[in-house]
């Protein structure tokens, strides 16, 4: 009897033996111990500016920038970021390419339109799958060619534009006319340079960053003609700002034009016996005509001059009544 009960107790215990034994690895496993997650590889973002000649870009050149992220991770973009005088021109997002040796590749570029100071960076933003980084900027400036006359292109084009926001209108197109020539040498006069109708780099490079307009002297006149005989053009002014420059002949010395605040009183269209062309009478014989000879100087018998091709313009942008001042 007490030997069935030992042998019952010993196989229960051996039994038992196999249950607790598998019991362990369950027991670690119930303890939600967690795997560790990869790691997010760091990224690193760099950027070269090309198409630059000591560290100038022509102005309306395409200045591209290329750049690479290392490494490449499938499905990213950068954000190249164009900058002008310190302040976001432009802002692109750009896929990365897979490129050599496990990097990514991206390009981008930007059309230099104006003087001034550009920069570019570029960016990543950190995702699940690449972590962040950035560029510092790299900059460069704008170099500008001289303009010559018949010369046909999209800086000419640019740089008329320029002229006619501050009142140098010389007509549409892309090709540097006569009319072209004929600003240019208003722009040289009231800037006191040399009255030529050269239109050089400096110049060039004045005309596209807004330098070298015209100071109305009478802002609160209306709209109204201003004739500084220093400066040999005439001025015509709406809203206190100038609409339209002209190179001029004032009378010369031994017949000088008149000064003072004067109204335009009468017309007489086309030609007449002095070859006087288009008059617009301001006081007595005075007059403001297109004439076949406009010296750089003051020549006329005391009238302001104009060229023939201008006059039939400015025949029809004056006004009677207007007010006209010389001075």
């Amino acid at each position: 009897m007490i030997r069935r009960l030992a042998l019952a107790v010993g196989v229960t215990v051996l039994l038992a033996v196999p249950a607790t034994a598998a019991a362990a690895p369950g027991k670690e496993a119930g303890q939600g111990q967690k795997q560790a997650k990869a790691e997010v590889p760091k990224a690193t973002v760099k950027i070269d500016v090309g198409g630059l000649s000591g560290g100038k870009a022509t102005i309306f050149d395409t200045v591209p920038v290329t750049g690479t992220v290392s490494p490449y991770v499938e499905g990213q973009h950068v954000e190249v970021t164009f900058y002008l005088n310190g302040k976001q021109l432009l802002s692109r997002q750009v896929q990365i390419q897979p490129g050599p040796n496990e990097t990514g590749t991206f390009e981008s570029s930007v059309v230099v339109k104006e003087g001034g100071k550009y920069a570019v960076a570029a960016k990543h933003v950190a995702t699940p799958n690449l972590g962040g980084d950035s560029t510092v900027r790299k900059s460069w400036t704008v170099s500008f060619p001289k303009l010559n006359p018949g010369e046909c292109s999209d800086v000419v084009a640019a740089f008329k534009g320029h002229l006619a926001k501050m009142g140098y209108v010389s007509g549409g197109g892309n090709c540097f006319t006569a009319r072209l020539g004929r600003e240019v040498l208003a722009y040289r006069k009231v800037n006191d340079m040399d009255r030529t109708q050269k239109a050089g780099q400096g110049l060039v490079k004045s005309v596209f960053e807004g330098k070298g307009g015209y100071h109305v002297k009478y802002p609160d006149a209306g709209e109204h003609a201003e004739v500084p005989l220093a400066k040999q053009v005439l001025v015509l002014i709406k809203d206190g700002k100038p609409f339209a420059i002209y190179p001029v002949s004032t009378g010369k010395p031994s017949t000088p034009t008149i000064t003072g605040h004067y109204s335009f009183y009468r017309q007489e269209p086309g030609y007449n016996s002095e070859g006087m062309y288009y008059s617009f009478y301001w006081h007595n014989g005075y007059a403001v005509h297109g004439y076949a000879e406009v010296p750089n100087y003051a020549a006329s018998h005391g009238c302001v001059r104009t060229f023939i091709a201008d006059q039939p313009r400015i025949y029809e942008q004056l006004h009677f009544g207007e007010s006209i001042f010389v001075f």
